[in-house]
């Protein structure tokens, strides 16, 4: 029987693919110092709830109405807000709110502080479709937005803590609600929301009017918008992956942080904010950019087995320059989904946010992936679609597949002739290797000629990485056992937690697995070829076989809490895979054929060596001359 050989040029492939799981789990892990410090964050965050709450009580005594003629009351609010006391003797000076709604979301402000206390999406649902929860991006005092005012006597005050007059309007179909913070009959900072129909932006305006005399404009006022990122997703930890904090700066640059470690960053030129909890996100837009902002984030979570509410911490702080001793910011409020088509619909650069790879990854996804999958979404669910574009992926990658196969091929065949030279020179390790180099070169094989299609692949296999869990579509669309396909598919529960596992066994990323197995225990079954083991180097058989082992155990423990949408596709890619290698093999690619072309190439002029070629064989016999003069020392 023929001895089968091992081709370490395919093993490159598998390694990078190796090396990209080893890198993305490792860069997803939280460290250790993240999980120990979780309870602390934990504990401070409810000592910081229940501070806010002693804070609420203690504003309402100092902000409640004043009655007429109570001149003591009206004292301490003049000895303590200033000129803005004027808004806490108003009727509106009460815990009170104004619901602005549309087709698709519905804001909640309050009088107290003049910010949205509530934003719900009405067509998005929490975990599992069918609840009845709604998709809140704000509530129960997650978030908070506050300026802060200094005036003209170095009085401190901050908005959040204070009452706004609300006057809600509607122009057409417009939703107009002005929220005035009044230090007087014409003395007023106002912000300015206009919702439209149909539209999960709204308008957003900070002016004032009759303030140069309150306050202190050489001081710019400080904007600050704080969020804790809600969990509304099944996995948590993909959740968390994937939310973070994005902004546009100095004229269209992009970037983001807060993936899994707590930062600040202080940019410059800041056109948008963005604080994205994965398939939702709330974005802060201005007109003119923000000279600067202060931006930080805090992860909240440590682990997949971690209990939590929240995802995230995000705050930023932007400073707000008066003109002619007035303010007048030009805003607008993103609350709605991360959807790629739709962000891009506002022509702010902000599908920017959508996690699809940098360089040709993200092209690849922009301009290929996203258009074929949303056309063939149009006509049937999400589950088949998925088989469907894994086929159509597969056809078009069908001729480097072809290529691969045939490079394998071709190696077979001269597989005796190699193993002759191995024989030959197998006290001469570098004589072996040239002569085999001139074998390759006249029988116009070339041995790299394996490698190349797989790493043709690469960027392809990590786009599709990138596109499952951002595909918007995919969430809470069910396929067969999976009722979401941007999560895992859990068919059983486990009553513990298994470290780099989960707690939950999913089945599509097992049949994976499986799959992945098979194939590559066929292509190493038919690229062992290569020459008998040199001395001082790796086994590489050896290697390659545990490599069958290893890449479906990596596979299995990472994708176990992944999108089951791609472990969907890399089952199917995997099998269908095996089905073409099955068909060229026993159909298409006849040995006796490139044997006998082989042969012919053998009495041809030797093809011209290629530059890497060339080097290689050049390096190969400079060390060959230099290890007979020492052997003549």
């Amino acid at each position: 029987m023929e001895e089968k050989k091992f081709d370490p040029n395919s093993l490159i492939g598998f390694v990078l693919i190796f090396g990209i799981f080893i890198w993305i789990m490792y860069q997803n892990q939280p460290s250790e110092a993240e999980v120990a410090a979780e309870k602390a964050k934990k504990e401070l965050v409810v000592a910081n709830e229940t501070k806010a709450k002693e804070n609420v009580n203690t504003t309402k005594e100092v902000a409640a109405p004043a009655v007429a003629g109570d001149t003591v009351q009206l004292a301490n609010l003049k000895k303590s807000l200033g000129d803005f006391a004027y808004s806490a003797t108003l009727p509106s000076a009460k815990e009170a709110y104004t619901t602005i709604e549309n087709k698709l979301i519905t804001l909640k402000i309050a009088n107290k502080g003049g910010y949205i206390v509530e934003a719900t999406l009405k067509n998005y649902e929490r975990f599992k479709k069918g609840s009845g929860e709604l998709v809140a991006l704000i509530k129960d005092n997650n978030a908070n937005l506050n300026v802060q005012l200094v005036t003209n006597d170095n009085r401190t005050l901050n908005t959040k803590d204070l009452f706004f007059e609300p006057t809600l309007t509607k122009n057409g179909e417009d939703q107009i609600l002005s929220m005035r913070l009044k230090a007087g009959a014409d003395a007023y900072l106002e912000y300015k929301y206009v919702l439209k129909a149909n539209d999960y932006m709204l308008d957003f305006d900070i002016q004032s009017q009759g303030l140069n005399k309150v306050l202190n404009a050489a001081k710019p006022l400080n904007l600050e918008w704080d969020l804790k990122a809600y969990s509304n997703e099944k996995s948590l930890t993909t959740e968390n992956r994937y939310s973070e904090m994005y902004y546009e700066y100095e004229d269209g640059k992009s970037d983001y942080l807060g993936q899994s470690k707590d930062k600040t960053e202080n940019v410059e030129k800041v056109s948008y904010i963005a604080y994205k909890q994965h398939f939702f996100s709330s974005i802060l837009l201005t007109d003119v950019p923000f000279e600067k902002a202060e931006l930080y984030t805090n992860n909240l979570v440590g682990g997949d087995n971690i209990d939590t509410t929240y995802t995230k911490q995000f705050k930023a702080i932007v400073p707000l320059a008066f003109k002619n001793g007035e303010i007048d910011e030009k805003m607008n409020w993103y609350y709605g989904p991360t959807d790629y088509k739709l962000l891009k619909t506002y022509d702010r650069n902000l599908e920017d946010i959508v996690a699809l790879g940098w360089g040709i990854f993200g092209w690849i996804n922009r301009h290929a992936f996203i258009p074929m999958f949303g056309f063939l979404t149009l006509f049937i669910q999400q589950g088949w679609a998925i088989v469907l574009f894994t086929i159509l992926v597969k056809l078009v990658m069908s001729p480097i597949t072809y290529k691969s196969f045939l490079s394998q091929a071709k190696m077979k065949v001269l597989r005796p002739e190699i193993a002759e030279l191995g024989e030959k020179f197998k006290k001469e390790p570098m004589k072996k290797q040239q002569e085999t180099m001139k074998l390759y070169n006249k029988a116009g094989v070339n041995p790299m000629a394996g490698c190349v299609p797989g790493l043709l692949q690469m960027p392809v296999f990590y786009a599709l990485f990138q596109f499952f869990p951002s595909e918007l579509s995919l969430r809470q669309k069910g396929f067969l056992w999976a009722d979401d396909l941007s999560s895992f598919d859990s068919i059983y529960q486990l009553p513990f937690h298994i470290p780099a596992y989960g707690n939950h066994i999913s089945l599509f990323p097992i049949l994976a697995s499986i799959a992945i197995f098979f194939y590559m225990k066929m292509t190493t079954g038919d690229q062992q070829m290569q020459a008998p083991q040199q001395e001082g180097m790796p086994d590489m058989a050896k290697m390659m076989k545990i490599m069958v082992y290893i890449s479906p155990l990596m596979m299995l423990l990472f994708f176990n809490s992944y999108a089951s949408g791609l472990s969907l596709y890399y089952f199917i890619s995997n099998t269908i895979t095996i089905g073409i290698m099955l068909v060229i093999k026993n159909y298409i690619i006849d040995s006796d054929k490139i044997h006998a072309q082989i042969q012919e190439n053998k009495l041809k002029e030797p093809k011209k060596q290629g530059k890497f070629q060339k080097k290689l064989q050049e390096v190969m016999e400079q060390q060959e001359a230099l290890k007979e003069q020492q052997k003549k020392k």
